[in-house]
């Protein structure tokens, strides 16, 4: 058996001669957070959706739970759709409970398994009111709750964090991480790279209906190369000579003390490298620091890179 509960091979869709996903491929492996990311309008829907059968690949092949459709195994997923909606009417321990029995949950079972997820994600005191009564952050938090209430072996979140302030965007992580903490499956989709470098273990970037990265985050980091801040008076051509060091920039160049000439180095340096290692070049040559900082590429640097500019302004830090 399978230890990926998602496998997509060479999976296309087309509308016209628009290609909304173009020959995508990958498999995530059983109880991890895996993030699928890309501008909007990359498409991450699309996708999802024909995870779940609810479009049809034009070609490629879907292995779901072990089986070739989502419909075979729909009480084992969760699903939060991209487009958000609740029964104004019902109270929120009731529509919890009430998607828990759509799922196949006994309704008493049901019905405990909502207050305890209100009690744990900040809701019980709001257990009684309606839907309609609550904000829009609140109402996202009870849609995300009644998706996952089932307790489903795999869940799908389509843009979760969409309209969440940053309190209950750190609730929502937590979630996520309690789910993979039980062993479930948790695939999100988003454009907010911050959500994608705190929580995955693994992650697939798209651009334009096409995959361009799948990996971890150290293999994400690996792409651009590490960097190292130097504020320095003196010749850095012996740290330049070091083995491991790609390269160096020269940032900004300042008088200091209307005498000492100062410099902002930026250094490219490779995995390899310890920065302690430059550190002590330092001393031992005599370049004296007024600043030295070792620093990784932000996950929003390495997609801007691999996608270019074109995507720049769609993608969130």
């Amino acid at each position: 058996m399978s230890k990926h509960v998602l496998e997509l091979n060479r999976v296309c869709k087309r509308y016209g001669s628009f290609h909304a996903v173009d020959d995508i491929s990958f498999a995530i492996p059983a109880g991890s957070i895996y993030g699928f990311l890309g501008p909007n309008g990359a498409g991450k829907t699309t996708t999802l959706r024909m995870v779940l059968d609810i479009l049809k690949p034009d070609s490629g092949s879907i292995q779901i739970l072990g089986h070739s459709s989502a419909l075979h195994v729909r009480h084992r997923i969760g699903y939060l759709p991209e487009e958000k909606g609740l029964y104004k009417k019902m109270r929120v321990w009731a529509i919890i409970s009430y998607f828990a029995t759509l799922k196949g949950m006994h309704r008493r079972e049901a019905r405990t398994r909502a207050f305890e997820l209100l009690e744990r994600y900040g809701l019980k005191d709001y257990a009684e009111a309606r839907v309609e009564s609550l904000s829009k952050g609140m109402g996202q938090k009870v849609q995300v709750l009644s998706a996952v209430a089932h307790r489903p072996e795999l869940v799908i979140l389509d843009e979760p964090f969409s309209g969440l302030d940053p309190v209950n965007q750190q609730v929502l992580e937590q979630l996520i991480r309690d789910m993979a903490a039980a062993g479930q499956t948790v695939i999100f989709s988003t454009h907010i790279m911050q959500h994608a470098e705190r929580l995955c273990d693994r992650m697939l970037l798209i651009a334009k209906g096409r995959k361009i990265f799948d990996g971890t985050l150290d293999d994400v980091h690996a792409i651009i190369p590490r960097r190292v801040i130097l504020g320095c008076s003196g010749d850095i051509a012996p740290l330049r000579a070091m083995p491991g060091v790609i390269g160096a920039t020269l940032l900004e160049a300042q008088e200091q003390g209307g005498s000492s000439a100062t410099a902002l180095w930026e250094l490219q340096i490779d995995e390899q490298l310890d920065p302690q290692q430059l550190l002590q070049r330092c001393f031992e040559h005599g370049i004296a620091l007024s600043r030295f900082e070792h620093t990784q590429p932000s996950l929003h640097e390495v997609f801007v890179h691999l996608v270019g500019s074109d995507a720049r302004e769609h993608v969130l830090r």
